[in-house]
């Protein structure tokens, strides 16, 4: 049997991860890609075992890592400008457009971080105010959604704890009733 090289072997990585680089990153939990949720975690360690990281990759509710549970018909109204957001920020450096699947979904660690600010403003709130979200997440330079990211995860980062409470809902509100035009 032939032995993948290293660039083969990440493949599967979605949005641009080297693991060899960082092994932080974030993983977004798309299951079926039916719903009725999906799960975003934060993890500090790559491995190379499939098996090794379908076990790290199953966290629990009350689990640290994991960062916001998402009702699938809200991810579904950000997933397509995060997609294109990302892969425009991968095409300028040279590197391949990804695109969400159902399973893990392996995102760098400042895509994850952006990802979440997104999803935390969203996730208490009513959809009518996600494109409202969208256009201010979009507004944002990655520097000031790392900022924010950093600022909320300290203090409210846990996805069930800090769900609607402190950061979380300044972000909320910051981000849904605050149109940019």
């Amino acid at each position: 049997m032939k032995k993948k090289s290293a660039a083969a072997a990440h493949d599967d990585l979605s949005f641009g991860l080297h693991p060899e680089e960082t092994a932080h990153h974030f993983v977004v939990n798309l299951g079926d890609k039916k719903g009725p949720h999906v799960y975003i975690s934060e993890h500090f360690e790559y491995f190379e075992s499939p098996e090794r990281r379908r076990i790290e990759y199953s966290v629990g509710v009350q689990d640290k890592a994991l960062k916001v549970i998402l009702p699938y018909e809200k991810w579904k109204m950000i997933e397509e400008p995060i997609r294109f957001e990302f892969n425009q920020r991968l095409l300028r450096a040279g590197l391949k457009s990804s695109k969400f699947k159902a399973g893990f979904n392996v995102l760098p660690r400042l895509f994850g971080k952006e990802l979440l600010l997104l999803c935390w403003a969203i996730e208490d709130a009513d959809p009518g105010q996600i494109p409202t979200a969208i256009k201010n997440w979009q507004g944002l330079k990655p520097e000031e959604r790392w900022w924010l990211f950093t600022m909320t995860n300290a203090a409210t980062g846990q996805a069930v704890s800090g769900r609607n409470r402190g950061w979380r809902k300044a972000v909320r509100f910051a981000l849904t009733e605050n149109p940019t035009e």
